[in-house]
């Protein structure tokens, strides 16, 4: 696959204003031929100065019937995107053209060379992290990262017991806001069960509905309500990264640049 890491390096030229000269930090080139759109591999003269610099060297990398190009603008960095985009295509290579009309393309897509991560969450109400992973993707934040996310969200509703964590998920009976009797099985995790036995004097039966128990696959990110708990883990024999219940974008950010790069592993 090739996929521009910038925009800055891919040039589309519909004539030869410069003769045969192109910007210096050009690497690829789309020009349009009567036939349609190709694709070019340019290298520039290594001892050339200037802003335009004479190419010494072309390599033809699809003709135009291999090149098709998205009828919709895209945020081009979001590359993950663009890479299913380019597979649905049925070419070899996808021009795409940007919000703001810079230019980049997917020549032989290949969806295997961006780094799988696993987030895990639950819901209700809101998957906060897994929500903000999307919204964060979609306005291409991670776009560098050569990074895909796998979402593995759990409906905690279909949960079979009587009493919730908290009424901001909805449910009519819940930890923070009902008394338990000692029949009623609790949904809850490490904290609920705290919460329970400093109340009540007893420990309950608690469902654990914590992210942490359905990591299952490497690299992840899931969050927790215990502050101990945050940062690099091996969960269930399987290493990550956990963020704070509460945690805002820039924190989620941080913590998927921090789990790329593995600083702070354990």
């Amino acid at each position: 696959m090739i996929f521009p890491p910038e925009c800055k390096v891919v040039g589309h030229a519909k004539g030869r204003p410069c003769g045969e000269r192109v910007y210096f930090l050009t690497k690829y080139l789309l020009r349009e031929t009567n036939g349609g759109m190709e694709l070019l591999g340019v290298t520039t003269d290594p001892l050339a100065t200037g802003m335009m610099r004479p190419v010494s060297e072309t390599r033809i990398l699809a003709v135009p019937e291999e090149v098709t190009v998205y009828p919709q603008r895209v945020q081009i960095h979001n590359r993950a995107r663009l890479v299913e985009l380019a597979l649905k295509s049925g070419k070899r290579c996808t021009v795409f053209i940007g919000h703001d009309e810079h230019m980049t393309f997917v020549l032989d897509p290949d969806p295997s060379a961006f780094l799988k991560i696993h987030v895990y969450d639950i819901l209700p109400p809101r998957p906060s992290l897994s929500s903000t992973i999307r919204e964060l993707e979609e306005a291409g934040m991670f776009g560098q990262l050569d990074i895909t996310f796998i979402h593995t969200l759990q409906d905690i509703s279909q949960v079979d017991a009587d009493v919730f964590p908290c009424r901001a998920a909805g449910f009519s009976r819940t930890l923070d806001a009902d008394p338990v009797t000692r029949h009623e099985r609790v949904a809850g995790c490490l904290t609920g069960s705290q919460l329970v036995r400093e109340c009540y004097g007893e420990e309950r039966e608690i469902i654990d509905i914590c992210p942490l128990r359905m990591v299952r696959e490497e690299p992840f990110i899931t969050r927790c309500c215990r502050k101990e708990r945050e940062g690099f883990r091996t969960v269930n024999g399987k290493k990550g990264i956990v963020v704070h219940w509460g945690a805002g974008p820039a924190e989620i950010y941080g913590a998927v640049v921090s789990l790329v790069q593995g600083k702070g592993e354990e």
